[in-house]
């Protein structure tokens, strides 16, 4: 039975808070309430105790209740913290640091066991202001999760993007999340190695060669290699990316050259392998030691190849099981099938270059000894739950 804290703000679809509680006590979850000032003026806190068969707290300041600090205790408590109705307000104040109230605080203190899930509704002209979209994704950088609005009729008489999304759905998405996320240990015991994010290749003290790759891949499946049990070395290019704190050997490096160090210092001992980094394939001959002034003729660079480390990988592939990436702008299927062949691998993950710095993936999961597996369109944190699993049953 897991426990999850409802937090209901001030919008109009704070009434649809008592069907989620509703749902969620008959599923059998224990569900605690917090309602900001405003939501009370939409829905009474008796009805939402009634539901939740617990005291609904509204008062950062209330006399009658425990000893402990309400607000730790709270965030502590909870496995999953849900806010719904998430307001333009509450997502602004948590994704700058303000705690003014109780919700904004048991969020703020929530420690790494709850997970964070913002239900979004909204007017559909604050949904799509850019303020909105900066600290949705400056909240994703922290692992806050997020469930986004539907297209509908909305309380100020016009039709866009805003409605909350329906209450059975809501609840399915936290089933959902629970039911991947107690998962069971097995790789424990494995060495897993993954590499992450771009490289960057020198061509000055200012300039330098990269590609867009964001680095959310890799870290999520770091991240979930761990959840399953494994020891996990993550070496990681430069990315803005907050270093998992579940990984017990996290490495960072610039270029291609570097990781390639980096790898093969673990590899040997590894018993899987996930090569998702972005590497460039080329650097610079001639690194020039001063900055490269513009002048009215081109410019030409020589560029020398860097060295193959998936290909390497596969070549001296013992025990190993070796999973690569191919990130393809055409032909992705055959172009995927000719790297699985090549550089000797168990696994490939083909899916198309464009979805860089997404924090959504649609993948194919490739093998000369399996039929080809495809993953729809999901968050990259759950996609790599799947494919572990997945890789786990075939491997």
């Amino acid at each position: 039975m897991k426990n999850i804290l409802i937090g209901v703000t001030g919008g109009i679809a704070a009434y649809k808070s008592a069907n989620i509680i509703s749902i969620l006590r008959k599923k059998g979850f224990n569900v605690k309430v917090i309602m900001t000032k405003n939501a009370t003026n939409i829905i009474t806190p008796l009805t939402l105790e009634t539901l939740s068969k617990n005291r609904v707290i509204t008062d950062m300041w209330e006399k009658n209740h425990q000893v402990d600090v309400e607000h730790i205790s709270l965030a502590d408590w909870a496995d999953i913290i849900l806010v719904a109705p998430a307001t333009y307000n509450i997502i602004g104040k948590i994704a700058n640091g303000i705690a003014d109230d109780m919700l904004s605080t048991v969020i703020s203190a929530a420690n790494k066991k709850a997970s964070v899930f913002f239900a979004l509704a909204m007017n559909s002209n604050m949904y799509d202001n850019p303020i909105l979209k900066e600290n949705i994704e400056k909240l994703k950088r922290y692992n806050y999760k997020f469930i986004e609005a539907e297209e509908g009729f909305l309380a100020c008489n016009v039709t866009g993007k805003g409605r909350l999304k329906k209450e059975e759905n809501i609840v399915a998405i936290i089933e959902d999340y629970i039911e991947k996320f107690n998962l069971p240990q097995i790789l424990k015991n494995k060495k897993v190695l993954i590499t992450a994010g771009p490289t960057e290749e020198a061509i000055d003290p200012i300039r330098y060669l990269s590609n867009k790759s964001s680095g959310k891949m890799g870290y999520s499946l770091a991240i979930a290699a761990a959840n399953l049990g494994a020891d996990v070395t993550l070496i990681s290019g430069p990315t803005n990316l907050n270093i998992p704190t579940n990984i017990k050997n996290f490495i960072q490096i610039t270029t291609a050259q570097e990781m390639y160090d980096e790898v093969f210092k673990y590899y040997e001992n590894t018993d899987i392998a996930i090569a998702c980094a972005a590497v460039a394939d080329y650097r610079a001959k001639s690194i020039s030691k001063q900055k490269i002034k513009k002048s009215d003729d081109d410019l030409t660079i020589i560029l020398e190849r860097n060295p193959d480390i998936l290909f390497t990988m596969g070549q001296l592939k013992k025990r190993q099981t070796l999973i690569g990436f191919a990130a393809e702008t055409e032909n992705l299927i055959q172009n995927a099938t000719q790297k699985l062949i090549k550089k000797n691998l168990d696994f490939i993950i083909a899916n198309n270059a464009n979805v860089m710095r997404n924090n959504t993936n649609s993948v194919t999961l490739l093998s000369t000894q399996y039929k080809s597996v495809e993953f729809k369109e999901t968050e990259k944190e759950i996609l790599a739950y799947d494919l572990l699993l997945k890789i786990g049953e075939l491997a």
